[in-house]
């Protein structure tokens, strides 16, 4: 039986929705590495070895419409996701060949989790105990700074210290021109830089010097060569950003190495109701040198700070939910944080920033956030602060004439104002998006104790709790966050995230040391959530609740029920959650549990939330194992999508989403906080 899981797409660089890369194939060899939309954005690989050509990592011909004969794959015989790093090994000639791939995105550490810097290192050693001669070739292409191929670009090599920096950038730049979903970023620079040496050498030309490599082992550049005319498309340019080592004679006794950093300066990351806002990373006026100089002179000590957090991330895992769970979380880690862009407002607060990658593009979507807070509650609590502020801020203006919540503040990167629903009434989510911002504040309040937040947006906070009173028990015809089910009235579940509204704001009045308010507060939630259990229950059949009150015979994962157990509230009756446990067990599908009786698709962050309401860690293992098959199983190789079919492992759609930080839930409950 397989225990090692296959990612569906292996993360290699990734820093935020414009730059993250990554391997959609089983092979880093099977084919050009892709932005996480799926466009091609290539790094290419290729080792000499004793005189003969071997490729570790994408093609050597980058037109599809001409035949080549590419070079022999190295073998892979392993790969390894941790949360920070990808380690690929390979075998060929008798030399051992190590790629690692690390965005050191450590949560205790903002300015360096801002860093649009990536690392990706080599590790050459003979298998045999012979020296074996080798030479090294990586390129990437203009494609990484560029929406579409057909787009002009324009590159220089800089000497920055003792740094060579190779750089492309759009030769158009209109910093925050567009904002759109299934769109790359084409302003800003994009950056290779290795350390000078007289092993190195590096070059700005046409794709056409991979076969050179190939054939010769080396570059050598005629001096009567012209050089490339630019600005010229990527498509036609067809120019790779190239790097040759020299590693000489490897033998058995040593290993040798080399380290480069690919990097991107967008200019502007976020425009914030107007304003233009640079990344968080140049608060204090740093520039790309410094940035640079600083990645190169941090990676010793920052490889050691990762491999600790990754050490220390996956014991915690495995204790909470086995192997399976510690794999799961492992390949969600970066794209949690890289679905984000992390900035600065006006006044120096942090905003974080996230796009809702290929649903709608929106930026900083409440029912995206929710989801996905588990895992900085865990490790940067701050950060779940930086996800509200914008929504305040635009709540607070005359622009939102709504006594509720709003959905969004825009289009990544415009954050402008909502665009979900055109803002029409019957396009919200008037109890969704309440009961997630009280249940946030509550949460990240308990997190860290810092009440100063919450005290700030009072006003608007004690309105949503209010709605929820009037409102939130019998909900009207309405969407929720799986708005793709649509409309629906008198959801039981979306019920049950409005009782945990209110009682997060009775949470909330109790840390501000308001007892009165705390306590009228926590009376309704508990009014509220008797009241629930019977508008829930299934005449026809006590096992389960409904999917919405007055539909016997229906059903649904009440995921939401998961905070009342993270927060001690005791709202809900334990007998009444052992059963829907036993429920969702019972109704598993070969990749989990459907969402709901009406599809057979479900969500992965619901399905582990609803599989921490189990009691026992045996039955919280049946309900996520599901989810690593189809992690291990599914055909469709995307970076990690929340939304499938549980019979078919088919992708129905998402991808990239921020939303996977939910699955550090069970992480979450098992480690608890002081309760109010």
């Amino acid at each position: 039986m397989n225990t090692k899981l296959r990612p569906p797409a292996v993360p290699l660089v990734t820093i935020d929705p414009y730059f993250s890369v990554w391997s959609m194939a089983d092979r880093l060899t099977d084919d050009f590495t892709r932005h996480w939309t799926g466009r091609r954005q290539a790094f290419t690989g290729l080792i000499h070895i004793d005189g003969v050509a071997w490729r570790f990592a994408g093609r050597v011909e980058s037109n599809p419409e001409r035949y080549y004969t590419e070079p022999e794959a190295m073998n892979q015989t392993g790969l390894e996701v941790t949360p920070l790093s990808t380690r690929y090994q390979f075998e060929a000639g008798g030399v051992g060949l190590d790629v690692i791939f690390t965005s050191p995105l450590l949560p205790d550490d903002l300015e360096l989790l801002s860093r649009p810097a990536s690392y990706v290192s080599f590790r050459v050693r003979s298998l045999n105990g012979r020296p074996h001669q080798v030479r090294l070739y990586v390129d990437v292409t203009g494609e990484w700074c560029v929406n579409e191929t057909d787009q002009a670009i324009i590159w220089q090599q800089e000497v920055q210290g003792d740094l060579t920096v190779l750089q492309v950038r759009h030769a158009e730049q209109k910093p925050l021109h567009v904002s759109g979903d299934d769109q790359r970023i084409d302003w800003g620079t994009f950056m290779l830089a290795v350390k000078q040496s007289p092993d190195v050498r590096t070059y700005l030309e046409q794709a056409q010097v991979r076969k050179q490599f190939v054939r010769e082992g080396d570059i050598r550049l005629h001096e009567d060569k012209a050089p490339i005319a630019q600005p010229q498309s990527v498509r036609d340019a067809e120019l790779v950003m190239a790097c040759v080592w020299e590693l000489g004679e490897v033998t058995g006794t040593e290993e040798k190495s080399q380290l480069l950093v690919l990097a991107y300066d967008d200019v502007y990351a976020i425009e914030y109701f107007g304003r233009p806002l640079e990344a968080y990373w140049k608060k204090d006026g740093k520039t790309v040198a410094t940035l640079l100089d600083e990645a190169f002179r941090d990676y010793p000590d920052l490889m050691v700070r990762c491999e600790t957090f990754d050490a220390k991330l996956r014991e915690d895992a495995v204790h909470a939910g086995g192997d399976k769970y510690a794999d799961i979380l492992s390949l969600s880690f970066r794209q949690a944080i890289a679905a984000h862009k992390l900035v600065r407002d006006l006044e120096g607060q942090v905003l974080f920033m996230s796009k809702e990658c290929f649903s709608n593009g929106c930026i900083a979507t409440v029912d995206v956030s929710y989801p996905s807070i588990p895992l900085f509650l865990l490790y940067q609590p701050e950060l779940v602060r930086g996800m509200m502020r914008p929504i305040f801020k635009y709540a607070a203006s005359d622009a939102w004439e709504f006594e509720f919540a709003p959905h969004d503040v825009g289009q990544y990167p415009l954050a402008n104002g909502q665009v979900y629903g055109e803002n029409k009434l019957e396009g919200q989510m008037p109890v969704e998006e309440c009961g997630n911002m009280l249940v946030m504040a509550a949460a990240v309040t308990l997190a860290d104790g810092n009440t100063n937040f919450v005290l700030e947006h009072r006003e608007l906070l004690a309105k949503w709790a209010d709605y929820l009173v009037e409102h939130g028990l019998d909900p009207e015809n309405q969407l929720c966050t799986d708005d793709f089910a649509g409309h629906l009235a008198r959801n039981a579940n979306l019920s049950v995230k409005a009782v945990m509204g209110v009682a997060s704001y009775g949470l909330l009045c109790g840390l501000l040391g308001e007892a009165e308010a705390a306590e009228r507060y926590r009376q309704a939630a508990s009014d509220m959530a008797r009241k629930w259990e019977s508008l829930a229950a299934d005449p026809t059949d006590e096992s389960h609740t409904v999917l919405a009150f007055g539909q016997p015979g229906s059903w649904s994962l009440k995921y939401n029920l998961v905070w009342d157990g993270i927060f001690g509230t005791g709202l809900f009756g334990e007998e009444t959650i052992r059963r829907e446990v036993v429920w969702y067990v019972g109704k598993r599908e070969r990749y989990g549990t459907p969402l709901d009786n009406r599809a057979a698709y479900t969500k992965a962050d619901w399905l582990v939330w609803a599989g921490t309401l189990a009691e026992s860690r045996e039955d919280f293992e049946r309900i996520i194992a599901p989810l690593w098959t189809f992690l291990n199983e599914t055909r469709d190789r995307v970076p990690f999508t929340d939304w499938y079919d549980t019979k078919t492992s088919a992708q129905i759609g998402f991808q990239h989403r921020t939303v996977v930080g939910g699955l550090y839930i069970k992480l979450l409950k098992d480690r608890g906080w002081e309760r109010a």
